[in-house]
């Protein structure tokens, strides 16, 4: 370990910085998988609306 007031310094504070930034790039991977799992099932209801109204239409159209 180094003796010097600097290196404790870097020695005290890599550590908690690396944490950091480990938990922070997680955090980030989990939010944007939640956003996009969003965009996508959104998505997915919205053609599933469109597709049922179409189809509503052409049955009322018909009958």
């Amino acid at each position: 370990m180094p003796t010097d007031f600097w290196g404790n310094a870097i020695f005290s504070l890599v550590p908690t910085i690396a944490l950091g930034l480990v938990f922070w790039f997680i955090l980030r991977a989990i939010i944007r998988a939640d956003r996009t799992e969003r965009k996508v099932y959104a998505d997915m209801e919205a053609q599933e609306r469109a597709r049922r109204a179409a189809a509503k239409g052409s049955g009322a159209d018909e009958g």
